[in-house]
């Protein structure tokens, strides 16, 4: 494990990044689906991602790491908070006259969980996970 991911680490984490961009262009452009607030802040953290982990795993560069990282995590966060406005009962705040599309609002809804912040929290989660292992594998 610890050597497919010190060999192909930075190329896994950009697959997903571009798994996860091409998916959100497929919602937004092709099923029509308008993104909420949220999803934009997700998208605008998700974004970058590919073209600067395209870049350094074709340049084999793991040292841009440090800088990557903090776009995943706090993703993944926002995704999180997003995730629990949409399956937790009164956790999303009440606004009466709210402008545009409303961010507890479901898309899709497979198996009961699997909604567009819960994939985009898959996304940035393992983008974290393997930038995380392939940072401390390459230190030690």
């Amino acid at each position: 494990m610890r050597k497919i991911v010190l060999s192909y680490g930075l190329y896994a984490a950009w697959l997903v990044s571009e798994a996860a961009v091409f998916g959100s262009l497929y919602f937004s452009g092709v099923l029509g689906f308008e993104p909420c607030k949220l999803c934009w802040y997700q998208r605008i953290l998700m974004y970058p991602l590919v073209i600067v982990l395209g870049i350094a795993a074709f340049d084999n560069n793991p040292r841009v790491i440090r800088y990557v990282l903090p776009l995943p995590v706090v993703g993944g966060l926002i995704s999180v908070y997003h995730d629990l406005m949409q399956k937790v009962p009164g956790f999303a705040p009440v606004k009466p006259c709210a402008q545009g599309v409303p961010c507890q609002g479901q898309y899709i809804n497979l198996f009961g969980f699997i909604t567009i912040p819960f994939l985009a929290l898959l996304g940035f989660l393992l983008i974290t996970i393997l930038l995380s292992l392939l940072a401390k594998w390459k230190q030690g």
